[in-house]
């Protein structure tokens, strides 16, 4: 029975030292205190209550929306040794029944269970049946009825606090603003717990926007160019587009599946486990996928259409490169993203408030599209964080923006919209100004108006920039009551009477070239390599053995330690991060062998 965290730390998940505020939090908790904890995804949040779990007597009990994915998590923390297992409804009854009679015999260190399953009358009387360590809420922000992954079953966990008043509790997300931060305090009765904020960085992924052209032709220019085996998500906004962009994906070569909730349970698991299992497979899904994924190798996340928010742009693109190397954020997105999902806010059943609020995202994440400056300072400003003027690692410090002066082509598009009654759409306002004679031009007599025609000089695409940017600076508002109609916003007075000028953006043609560092394998030479993928072979053959994901053998950093320290025995191998006693015991000696024939063969 181990009581020292440093002790778990090493001799069961294989590391040497915490990171950040792992073990400020971790004695908090210990000590029987509640916390909060806010950090960014990869960086070690679970560790900060199964630590916890392990030591504390008791077990420790996980509350996580993810049903799909418990399983997986619970394989991984078996194959390091620790006595966890879960209780949902993928179970037979009578597993089920083994898991309480581990629970009761106190044989678990860790039990992860879904919000719905927990608030149960049986499971509640079953926990208090039982010593308790700890309640862990994962995923916290689910709470946060303003925020971009509710779930009504969360709001119901605030019971932990009347009917477990001694069990600790700490909540953890890698994603909440201050106003959903303080939701989650009020909800789950935190508000007298200490907060632990983390930095919202991950500096290891490249944010890349750019504007919608031929978007699938964009696509294929980015994977073919900088991943064309990697795992990664492509995300988009219907389910229609999901699996329309997974079939064309899988016609031009890649292994791609789709992924939304119109798609039977059995099939999104499916394709889920051979995501998390296989190397190389693309997900095309709804924002329906990916929270608490825990694959470390995501190399790049796409957003083929504009999201809601920048909360939600973080949570998603977060979910690339957990492991610490380089992974690429690319977006694709056009103006009419955001009259769709302006149409889609106005159309629900949120009230006046929750629209204002929804509004104002939109609006943040529109913003962080159109800046000339550095994309990571906007991300990391919007959620209170301070940070360099330029990251080096975004499009616009790589490659930054030209400007040019759009205050003549502003007033004209702003004119137009004004002449033709202010209730058209922006293709039909660029028909106008292009001098186009059809039949809406001429049944709407918009062949009369000053404006017919005067916009010759400029060609589609830069008057598509140009409304886009002055409907993202509120120049023009979008009229929700008709198909993305525009009018004039009150902002637009003095840009009209010429009382002010405006910089406009110049839209990038081609996409900018990534210049993230190397990462592995293309740092290695010939020697390294025939170890390296001697070593993948080696990890692919036991998580087929063992039934789990390869990364839940070793992560590729583990790996590459491998390669470059070459440990050749059991102690060696010890001191490599990553591996703990218990994976130790169970492949140390298939990749020692491994390890020690190569050495033998290039002497």
């Amino acid at each position: 029975m181990m009581s020292n965290p440093e002790e778990v730390l090493s001799r069961v998940f294989g590391y040497q030292q915490f990171r950040g505020p792992q073990r400020e939090i971790i004695d908090e908790v210990m000590a029987g205190r509640n916390a909060l904890v806010l950090m960014p995804t990869g960086g070690g949040k679970s560790l900060c209550y199964q630590i916890p779990g392990m030591i504390r007597p008791g077990t420790a009990v996980v509350v996580s929306p993810l049903i799909a994915l418990m399983q997986d998590q619970v394989d991984a923390l078996r194959q390091a040794g620790v006595r966890a297992g879960f209780l949902n409804s993928s179970l037979m009854p009578d597993q089920q029944q083994a898991v309480i009679a581990e629970l009761r015999s106190g044989e678990l260190d860790l039990l992860y269970v879904a919000p719905e399953r927990l608030i149960q009358p049986a499971m509640l009387s079953l926990l208090r049946s039982v010593p308790l360590a700890l309640f862990a809420i994962d995923e916290a922000h689910c709470v946060s009825q303003w925020g971009h992954d509710f779930r009504a079953d969360y709001l119901q966990l605030s019971l932990l606090q009347s009917q477990f008043p001694e069990v600790p509790r700490i909540a953890l997300t890698a994603t909440a603003d201050d106003n959903t931060r303080a939701e989650i305090s009020d909800r789950l009765g935190l508000n007298e717990a200490r907060h632990f904020i983390s930095g919202f960085d991950r500096p290891n992924i490249q944010y890349r926007i750019t504007q919608k052209q031929n978007p699938r032709q964009q696509l294929l220019g980015f994977l073919r160019r900088e991943h064309p085996r990697d795992a990664g998500i492509v995300y988009c906004l219907s389910r229609r587009k999901v699996e329309d962009t997974a079939a064309w994906l899988t016609e031009q070569g890649f292994t791609a599946l789709p992924y939304h909730a119109g798609l039977s349970s059995e099939l999104r698991q499916h394709h889920q486990q051979r995501f998390l299992r296989e190397d190389g497979v693309i997900i095309v899904a709804t924002i329906a996928f990916g929270m608490g994924i825990d694959k470390p190798d995501v190399r790049f996340i796409v957003h083929l259409d504009l999201p809601k928010s920048i909360e939600a742009y973080y949570q998603e693109t977060g979910r690339a490169g957990r492991d610490g190397e380089p992974a690429t954020a690319w977006m694709v997105y056009g103006l009419q993203d955001v009259i769709k999902l302006r149409q889609m806010m106005e159309g629900s059943q949120g009230n006046e408030q929750y629209k204002r609020i929804e509004r104002g995202k939109l609006d943040a994440m529109l913003g962080l599209c159109e800046i000339s400056s550095c994309r990571r300072h906007a991300l990391l400003n919007y959620f209170g964080e301070d940070a360099p003027e330029r990251c080096g690692n975004c499009d616009a410090c790589l490659s930054p923006a030209e400007t040019w002066d759009g205050t003549d082509a502003a007033r004209k598009a702003l004119s137009c919209i004004y002449r033709t009654g202010q209730r058209f759409g922006v293709n039909h306002l660029i028909d106008v100004l292009h001098g186009v004679e059809n039949d809406k031009i001429f049944q709407n007599n918009h062949h009369q108006v000053s404006t017919h025609g005067i916009g010759k000089e400029l060609d589609r695409k830069t008057w598509q920039s140009v409304f886009r940017q002055l409907v993202a600076r509120a120049y023009i508002n979008v009229d929700h009551s008709t198909y993305g109609g525009l009018y004039l916003s009150e902002r637009a007075r003095p840009l009209l009477r010429g009382e002010e000028r405006i910089e406009l953006r110049l839209d990038v043609r081609e996409p900018v070239a990534s210049q993230q560092k190397r990462r592995i394998p293309d740092d290695m030479n010939t020697e390294d390599l025939r170890l390296w993928q001697a070593l993948k072979q080696c990890r692919k053959r036991l998580a087929e053995e063992f039934d789990v994901p390869s990364y839940v053998i070793f992560h590729d950093a583990t790996l590459r330690d491998m390669v470059q320290y070459r440990p050749l025995n059991a102690q060696q191998l010890l001191g490599i991060n990553g591996v703990g006693q218990g994976k130790l015991e169970k492949y140390g000696d298939a990749f020692l062998r491994l390890i020690n024939d190569h050495e033998q063969a290039i002497v």
